[in-house]
């Protein structure tokens, strides 16, 4: 008799985290694979993250997803972090490793990388500068892959600017760290600029940025994804910027993860699209 293929968990770790599209992504691939398996909803409170850390091999997980507010707090929790999520001091993926312990990921880089090449194939992170506004944790993961890719300059804008200023030091390089009173100009010559603040999200007011200094083959991108449009982005398409949203950087951090815990490398599809676009 054949021997039926072990079931495996994994999930999203966050509080709040109702509003995760993280399911939909991943049980849609289980059932791609023809896998057995599940992805679901941990909603988990700040002080009990390394409680349910702890308790993922207990409980048969393969691992899980780390959201708001738990990505920096694993660090401590976790026995490995790999030399990507140490640079980028965060961890968004946890891999419960045959022997029961725990390491600690980030895909973010990743996922926020190949969000630009899905977009436009031949982009480069050597074009020309970047400017990145915001400096979050979701901003040091943009940082890292870009550097990663190549860039030779980042700037680096944030509403308080010794945070930009000290992360600026911290990666040293090509991250220079420019006054938020000056973002506007910093645009100037720029082959791409990312928001990574949560200036235009849902409930929240538009970023305050003007445009026209930025060089029309910019690229524009948001990882915000709810809306799909920001006003961000409504104000670089009309000006003719090829812009990018904040799905595919969810999509695609979210293949690394998957792959790590079922072993099957998953692709993004326009079916995939579709029915994370439907939930919005």
């Amino acid at each position: 008799m054949a021997v039926e293929a072990p079931y495996k968990l994994a999930g999203v770790m966050g509080w709040p985290v109702a509003h995760s599209r993280s399911p939909v992504i991943h049980n849609h691939w289980i059932a791609e694979h023809d896998l057995r398996g599940a992805y679901v909803l941990l909603p988990v409170q700040p002080q009990r993250i390394e409680t349910a850390l702890r308790a993922l091999p207990v409980l048969g997980f393969a691992g899980c997803n780390l959201t708001i507010p738990h990505k920096v707090s694993a660090l401590s929790v976790v026995d490995t972090v790999d030399a990507l999520a140490q640079r980028i001091g965060a961890v968004n993926t946890i891999v419960v490793e045959a022997d029961g312990s725990l390491t600690g990921r980030n895909t973010d880089g990743f996922g926020y990388i190949q969000s630009l090449r899905d977009v436009q194939p031949e982009w480069r992170a050597d074009t020309g500068p970047a400017v990145v506004l915001g400096a979050g944790g979701a901003a040091r993961a943009v940082i890292v892959g870009l550097m990663d890719g190549g860039a030779t300059e980042i700037r680096l804008a944030n509403r308080s600017g010794g945070k930009a200023h000290d992360m600026a030091q911290e990666f040293g390089g090509p991250v220079r760290a420019i006054g938020w009173e000056d973002r506007h100009d910093a645009l100037a010559g720029a082959a791409l600029l990312v928001n990574t603040t949560n200036q235009g999200m849902h409930g929240e007011p538009a970023l305050d940025l003007r445009l026209e200094h930025l060089p029309a083959q910019a690229l524009v991108s948001d990882i915000i994804y709810v809306p799909l449009e920001t006003p961000l982005l409504a104000a670089a398409r009309l000006r003719g910027h090829v812009t990018v949203n904040g799905l595919g950087m969810l999509l695609n951090q979210a293949r690394p993860a998957f792959a790590a815990w079922f072993g099957v490398q998953p692709d993004v599809t326009s079916g995939l699209v579709a029915k994370v676009q439907a939930t919005f």
